[in-house]
């Protein structure tokens, strides 16, 4: 029932950050400033755009080697996998609009998007490391029953 359920949350979050992705694309300069300072980084937004998607769909399309990979009775990996590919779309949406956020012309507060930043950042190690704990402490729970 969980697998499917993130599913299904896979799929509207892998929908969200291409919707995101186009819109910020469109508001997006000719050349967008990546980093600042004393050897600014920009590039142009096309390159910015299909580089950004090219990467988003092979992490996306890794959710269906893993189910194909493995078997209908390793649901709790699957399940694991899902909710990670989840997190990195997660960070891809606000990546993006930082990107589109820096790139705007706009006077922003960028302390307050960094919260988000490395939320994200942080949701993505700890949803990595959830998978060992979780299969560690199954192994011994089920040494400890029998």
């Amino acid at each position: 029932m969980s697998l499917r359920i993130f599913k299904y949350v896979w799929f509207f979050s892998l929908l969200a950050t291409m919707a995101i992705l186009f819109y910020v694309y469109a508001s997006l300069p000719l050349e967008v400033m990546l980093m600042d300072g004393d050897q600014p980084i920009s590039v142009s937004r096309e390159i910015l755009f299909y580089s950004l998607l090219g990467v988003m769909a092979l992490i996306n399309v890794l959710v269906f080697v893993v189910a194909k990979l493995f078997p209908e009775t390793q649901n709790d990996f699957k399940t694991w996998f899902y909710g990670f590919i989840i997190t990195l779309n997660l960070f891809f949406v606000t990546l993006v609009n930082f990107s589109g956020v820096y790139n705007s012309g706009e006077k922003f507060d960028y302390s307050k998007i960094g919260v988000l930043i490395y939320g994200s950042i942080g949701l993505i190690v700890l949803w990595s490391i959830a998978w060992p704990v979780y299969s560690l402490s199954r192994k011994f729970l089920s040494k400890q029953q029998v």
